[in-house]
C-alpha cells in the first residue's frame, strides 16, 4: 500500500499550504524531504530560495525538513543523497522545469529511494513542475513544441496542467492543444494555483482555495474544497 499522493497546483512550502501538508505528514514520520531539482536551472539562487521556504515550512510544522540537492544525474546517482529520504513522512518535489527534474531523477539511486518511501507509506508530492513531472511525459515547459521527456510515471496516463487558473493567459490554446492529443485512455487535469488533488487512500479529493478541472473533449467539470474527484 503506497502512502498518500499530492498533486499540487502552487504554493508548495508557502503558510497558505501548510494545512495540506500536515495532513500529508500526520502519521508520519516528522521528516520533510524537499528536492528542489526542477528549479537547477535556474542557478544557486533559486535552488536557495526553494530550500529556505522549506526550512521555514518545517518549522511551523515543526518536523525536520531535510533539503536533498541533487543538481544532475550524477549527484541524484550519489548514494549519500539518497540516502537522504530513508525514514521520510513526506518527500516533496518543487517547481521549475518538469522535463529537466523527469531527465534528472528518473532511473536513478534518489528516485527509487523516493519509490521505496511511498510505497512504504511515506507521502509524495509535487508541486506545478513536480506534479507534471510524476504523470507519465513531462513537457519542455518554456518550448511546448519539443518533444516531452518520459515522465517518472507514478500517474502514466495523466497528464497534468498546474497554475490552471492562469496558464491559459500564458499559454493561449494550451488546454485545446492538449486534448488533441490525448488518447483513449489517458486523462487531463487542471488544477489552480494554491489547490491540491490528494489521494490518502483510494479516493481522490480537493482541498485548497480553488478548484481541480477534469477535462475530456466533451467539456470540463471543476471541483472546489473538500469534493471527492472521480479518478
Amino acid at each position: 500500500m503506497t502512502g498518500p499522493l499530492a498533486l499540487v497546483g502552487s504554493g508548495e512550502y508557502l503558510p497558505v499550504m501548510q494545512p495540506l501538508e500536515r495532513r500529508l505528514l500526520e502519521g508520519r514520520a516528522p521528516k520533510y524531504v524537499q528536492i528542489p531539482t526542477a528549479a537547477a536551472e535556474e542557478g544557486q539562487a533559486s535552488l536557495d530560495r526553494w530550500v529556505a521556504l522549506g526550512l521555514a515550512q518545517g518549522e511551523r510544522l515543526r518536523v525536520e525538513a531535510v533539503p536533498v540537492m541533487a543538481r544532475t544525474r550524477a549527484d541524484a546517482d550519489d548514494p549519500a543523497l539518497a540516502d537522504l529520504v530513508r525514514g521520510a513522512g513526506l518527500v516533496y518535489l518543487s517547481g521549475g522545469s518538469p522535463s529537466y527534474l523527469a531527465a534528472t531523477l528518473r532511473g536513478t539511486r534518489l528516485w527509487r529511494a523516493v519509490c521505496e518511501e511511498w510505497e512504504g507509506g511515506a507521502a509524495l508530492a509535487g508541486c506545478s513542475a513536480g506534479a507534471m513531472a510524476l504523470t507519465g511525459s513531462a513537457p519542455h515547459v518554456r518550448d511546448l513544441a519539443r518533444e516531452p521527456e518520459q515522465g517518472l510515471g507514478v500517474l502514466p496516463s495523466w497528464h497534468v496542467l498546474p497554475h490552471f487558473d492562469r496558464i491559459g493567459d500564458w499559454e493561449p490554446g494550451i488546454v485545446e492543444r492538449y486534448l488533441a492529443s490525448l488518447a483513449d485512455d489517458e486523462t487531463l487535469i487542471g488544477i489552480d494555483e494554491e489547490t491540491g488533488l490528494v489521494r490518502m487512500t483510494d479516493t481522490w479529493e480537493v482541498q485548497g482555495r480553488q478548484a481541480v478541472h477534469v477535462i475530456r473533449p466533451d467539456g470540463q467539470r471543476a471541483y472546489t474544497d473538500g469534493a471527492s474527484v472521480p479518478l
